[in-house]
């Protein structure tokens, strides 16, 4: 870069002053588009978006609860009691199965479908479930707390290092298929919705999983983890070793942004926000978060501001 001293050299007069002016400018606008480009980095996405709905929290049945089915001695896994687990008479083998859906709100809480009453989602089931009471199709109601004595039975997201296997809260609806042959071929189809509100819930993706004995792979999100129906591959077929196979159909809610709501400011009284903007009012004031946070943004002009009155002197030196 070509210096002061430089320019003293190659330029007379009062050619001097504009090009050192120039050259204090230039500093000025690189400190400013490196500010901006800095501002720009950090800021991040909302992760606390308004709802249509607010989560529903359920934590799952502890031993001694009538829900609570066994654990594994070595804490492999564990099972919950699941109304919707159903054995095939004639037992043909020990081929089993799980045909799931989680709905999520806008911000990928679990939910029930409160905000989508008289709605539903089927899927599909090929003939080899048929004798299961809840398949072919598998078909779910929205609100699951008004068509079901246990709307969630299932804990599949999420991990605790208290629990074998998810975070402790229930987060699905899930029927259970067992009996069938350790050869068959389950199949599902792609989940539609119908229904007075089917507008507002989207089919965000699908979750299959043949674990191979080891249970329900927990640790991931069931947004990021969805894909499409031809990823997940629209069934499984058992094999020795392999007699467990698993889907779980997600869906997210997906209202009008002016029907939403703060999950965050849906609780506390007037008195209190009153009593809190009161109190705020009171003594010296600290810059909310917002505020620091738009300091922080913009770092550097201390460093800007000694450049600029250096500019002024380099200015007021030609012109002496």
């Amino acid at each position: 870069m070509i210096g002061l001293g430089t320019l003293r050299d190659l330029v007379p007069g009062s050619r001097q002053t504009i090009l050192a002016l120039g050259f204090g400018l230039a500093v000025i606008a690189s400190l400013v588009a490196t500010g901006a480009m800095g501002a720009s980095a950090a800021v991040g996405p909302d992760s606390n978006e308004s709802v249509s709905e607010e989560a529903y929290v359920e934590a799952t049945p502890e031993p001694g609860d009538p829900y609570f089915e066994a654990a594994a001695d070595d804490g492999s896994w564990i099972s919950y009691e699941n109304p919707r687990d159903e054995y095939r008479n004639p037992y043909l083998g020990d081929g089993s199965g799980k045909i799931c859906v989680t709905l999520v709100n806008e911000n990928g809480d679990p939910v029930v479908g409160e905000s989508v009453p008289n709605t539903s989602v089927t899927i599909p089931t090929n003939d080899v479930t048929s004798w299961h009471s809840k398949a072919d199709p598998m078909t779910v109601q929205f609100p699951m707390t008004e068509h079901y004595d246990r709307p969630l039975d299932a804990d599949q997201f999420g991990t605790s290092p208290d629990i074998a296997q998810g975070d402790g809260y229930l987060d699905s609806h899930c029927i259970e298929l067992h009996g069938n042959p350790e050869d068959a071929t389950i199949e599902y189809g792609e989940a539609q919705i119908s229904g007075e509100n089917a507008d507002r819930v989207e089919v965000a993706g699908y979750i299959q999983q043949i674990p191979e004995g080891d249970g329900w792979d927990t640790d991931i999100d069931p947004l990021t983890a969805a894909g499409s129906y031809e990823e997940a591959g629209g069934g499984w077929t058992y094999e020795p070793g392999a007699t467990h196979g698993q889907v779980d159909v997600i869906l997210q809610l997906d209202a009008p942004a002016d029907e939403r709501f703060d999950p965050d400011g849906s609780s506390g009284s007037e008195s209190e926000t009153n009593e809190t903007s009161d109190s705020t009012n009171e003594g010296d004031q600290q810059p909310d978060e917002s505020e620091s946070g738009e300091n922080d943004e913009m770092p550097g002009f201390g460093v800007l501001a000694a450049l600029v009155a250096l500019s002024v002197a380099v200015l007021a030196r030609y012109r002496g």
